[in-house]
């Protein structure tokens, strides 16, 4: 029975997954905002369809077990959406629970590996064909580096994202010295960097993830890594991590994400000063924090819902598929049909005295991504 039946008193419910605790916190934080920014944003013009949205927030305390209750909780409550997470493994344990065993819409909002493809998931974020696809030769013609180095968190995300890598580098003549993997919490580095050292890597290609992050650049920094000439890249590095270090580890630092504070077209800066006049702190508005996904995302999903004219989920995800928004952050966005992926506007940003000034805007770029083969099932 499709939803628009029920009664129209009923909300529409949206069911948000957010590190609100530990070592993500500050980046969950962010993304709550974003969610309550939006969503009072679209009740404030009446809601959808007639009907209030209402945003219900778990704290996923940035482990994958909470997540995954979260997300069970959620579909036992029967949310017309579902929405977030950051790590990998994260987007794994709700997948489990909210489509897997749920069948329920969920739309994860991080930039990640790439590689998802179901057809009740959409992600918002960017993938490694808009990441290091155009970074990496542009970072080999700009320094002359040649040697990479890929110290990395163990799990998913930074293991994919450094097959390709590897593919890159070597196909633009370079090649990868060292390649090594830790826990996320891992805090002695100190062989490591001797290693980076020793092999004279020209560039470290950082997969490290908080709470191991900040360990790793102080000891990197301490050999006097960036001293000699060698060049650091963190891909997911957006202004909210910026904050989280002190400035000098991440001097010269490279990032390459979908927006950046410093993109400086009309929208992006306006929705920047809405935010930060709503939430003023720290937990600030970024994109690798996933808040430019989880704008996106949200309004993405808005217009699937206006286009079908029902919550129905089935009649949603078809809308979704070929969704677009004109304006956001960074520049317009849309679906790539049958991907359930993303074009995006890309930049290359790099650091300095702890802000991050866009170096090189590359555009829109498509995802790249493989079709979704299966069909839409019926939930029963």
């Amino acid at each position: 029975m499709a939803k628009t039946s029920q009664s129209a008193a009923r909300p529409i419910t949206v069911g948000l997954i957010a590190d609100e605790s530990g070592p993500l916190s500050f980046v969950g934080q962010a993304n709550a905002n974003v969610a309550r920014m939006v969503v009072g944003d679209i009740n404030a013009k009446g809601g959808l369809l007639g009907r209030r949205i209402e945003l219900l927030i778990e704290d996923s305390q940035t482990t994958d077990a909470a997540a995954s209750a979260a997300a069970a909780k959620f579909v036992a409550l029967d949310v017309d959406l579902i929405i977030g997470g950051i790590y990998s493994s994260t987007r794994q344990a709700v997948k489990a629970e909210a489509v897997t065993k749920g069948r329920k819409l969920y739309i994860y909002p991080e930039q990640y590996e790439g590689e998802e493809s179901d057809p009740y998931i959409f992600c918002t974020g960017p993938v490694p064909h808009q990441q290091v696809d155009p970074l990496i030769p542009w970072l080999m013609k700009e320094t002359g580096a040649k040697k990479f180095f890929l110290p990395s968190a163990d799990y998913i995300w930074p293991r994919v994202m450094n097959r390709k890598v590897r593919e890159v580098v070597t196909a633009n003549g370079g090649q990868i010295v060292g390649e090594e993997y830790f826990p996320l919490d891992h805090g002695d580095y100190r062989a490591t960097v001797e290693r980076i050292n020793a092999t004279g890597a020209d560039v470290v290609f950082n997969m490290t993830v908080p709470p191991g992050i900040g360990p790793f650049l102080e000891q990197l920094h301490a050999t006097g890594f960036a001293g000699r000439g060698g060049r650091l890249v963190c891909t997911y590095f957006d202004e909210n991590f910026l904050g989280m270090v002190p400035a000098p580890l991440v001097e010269g630092l490279y990032s390459c994400l979908d927006y950046y504070q410093g993109v400086n077209d009309p929208f992006s800066r306006n929705l920047l000063e809405q935010y930060t006049a709503l939430y003023p702190g720290q937990a600030t508005f970024t994109a690798g924090s996933a808040c430019s996904g989880l704008y996106r995302g949200l309004r993405l999903w808005e217009s699937a819902v206006n286009e079908s004219g029902t919550i129905d989920q089935d009649e949603v995800i078809r809308a979704l598929d070929h969704a677009a928004i004109a304006q956001g952050p960074g520049g317009p966005a849309a679906m790539m049909p049958g991907q359930h992926h993303l074009r995006l506007p890309m930049y290359i940003a790099q650091a300095s005295g702890g802000r991050f000034s866009v170096v090189k805007s590359l555009g829109a770029i498509e995802p790249n991504e493989r079709q979704v083969e299966a069909q839409v099932a019926v939930a029963v």
